[in-house]
């Protein structure tokens, strides 16, 4: 089956590089007529640059921003949105520091990129997809969903777990109107300056370590988690809701 997506309307948040670039240019390539969005414009210009891609800056920690996005996309194409990827999340620069050291603000800052965002979203983009009767959410989690985080970060390991809750929520909610919902949940990829100086703090040791718990004995790339969503929003997962996929190589 050739997979192709002309005539589907995107969007994928936190698209200004890493895994978010890679999805929206790879929806791009596809077909699709993608949306993507980022709190870095000059970054989003650059994801935008290959085609086919619409981009716009919105900080997403603001619900009323990003509803507004959402409402900005519907009705500049005149129809529900066909895919929507919760990508946008990270560690907003922290680091990991004792429990009792985490501030208020450090806690509540990565909650709202990594969950409250995709909360927002989803409750924006599900009306128009009832009313069409189809439609595709795809959430990008973690490992650390899954279990304890590398990154040794409580909010982020919380957080990645509480994205893995509402996929499997909102698979049962949403299920019966024809949308489901899905999640990437990638092992260690080295994309970003955040996962840049978490691979550098383990030193030589510790990354062959690392990289010899992994099965496949190699980190992965962004395209990997670029092609396990586009399996979810394709047809050949037609029946395939609530679940989480672990893209890791087999760690």
């Amino acid at each position: 089956m050739i997979i192709r997506f002309d005539g589907k309307i995107v969007a994928v948040t936190g698209a200004g590089h890493g895994f978010g670039r890679e999805i929206a240019r790879g929806f791009a390539r596809l077909g699709a007529h993608v949306f993507a969005t980022d709190l870095h414009a000059d970054a989003l210009a650059e994801t935008a640059s290959t085609g086919g891609i619409t981009v716009q800056a919105v900080d997403l920690r603001d619900r009323a921003a990003a509803t507004a996005w959402i409402a900005r996309i519907e009705a500049q194409t005149g129809r529900p949105i066909d895919i929507l990827v919760n990508n946008a999340g990270g560690v907003a620069g922290q680091g990991p520091l004792p429990l009792e050291d985490v501030s208020d603000h450090d806690w509540n800052i990565i909650f709202d990129i990594n969950v409250n965002a995709a909360f927002t979203l989803c409750r924006a983009a599900a009306p128009g997809m009832k009313r069409a009767g189809s439609g595709r959410i795809v959430n990008i989690s973690s490992g650390a969903g899954l279990q304890p985080s590398l990154t040794g970060i409580q909010a982020y390991c919380s957080a990645k777990h509480a994205v893995v809750g509402l996929t499997r929520q909102l698979a049962h909610e949403l299920g019966a109107f024809g949308i489901t919902v899905n999640s990437v949940a990638p092992g260690f990829i080295r994309t970003n300056a955040a996962t840049e100086a978490q691979w550098d703090s383990y030193g030589p040791d510790g990354q062959t370590a690392l990289v010899e718990r992994i099965a496949m004995k190699r980190l992965g790339s962004a395209a990997d988690i670029a092609n396990a969503v586009v399996f979810f929003a394709s047809d050949l997962a037609g029946f395939v809701n609530g679940q989480v996929l672990q893209v890791d190589g087999g760690r």
